[in-house]
């Protein structure tokens, strides 16, 4: 375990400018939504972890997560900050969102182009003919 970093899930410490300017510059889904629907996401999510430098408490991780706190849970906005990755992070990150928080025997679900052998390790797998999504009206 790399000691140069923490991470919590303590909502109160998550970094709302961090995490803003990360989601509104770099990633590549939901740029459309403004400050105000990001910090309500937040607010209003089920679970959220975040990575921190320790001695500096920057933040350089982020996870979100919705769930009716029963069976099912939606994973959201996961990211580690490039200058960081290939410390075992993402996994980490995963770990305490997923296995080690409150939802490990729930249905996971989450959208995403990229990070599937990460996400592969958590068993998350395309999904089956049982799903179906309905996509926004307009993005």
């Amino acid at each position: 375990m790399n000691d140069a970093y923490e991470l919590d899930d303590d909502p109160a410490r998550i970094q709302l400018d961090t995490v803003w300017h990360w989601l509104s510059t770099e990633a590549y889904w939901g740029r459309w939504r403004s400050r105000t629907d990001v910090e309500t996401q937040i607010a209003n999510a089920w679970r959220v972890v975040g990575v921190y430098r320790s001695g500096t408490g920057e933040q350089v991780g982020f996870a979100r997560a919705v769930s009716d706190g029963v069976g099912f849970a939606y994973l959201a906005d996961v990211y580690v900050h490039a200058e960081h990755r290939g410390h075992g992070l993402g996994k980490r990150l995963m770990r305490l969102m997923i296995d080690d928080g409150p939802g490990p025997d729930m249905r996971w679900t989450l959208f995403t182009s990229d990070a599937h052998g990460l996400y592969r390790q958590f068993g998350f797998s395309e999904p089956d003919r049982t799903a179906m999504v309905r996509p926004p009206r307009s993005v």
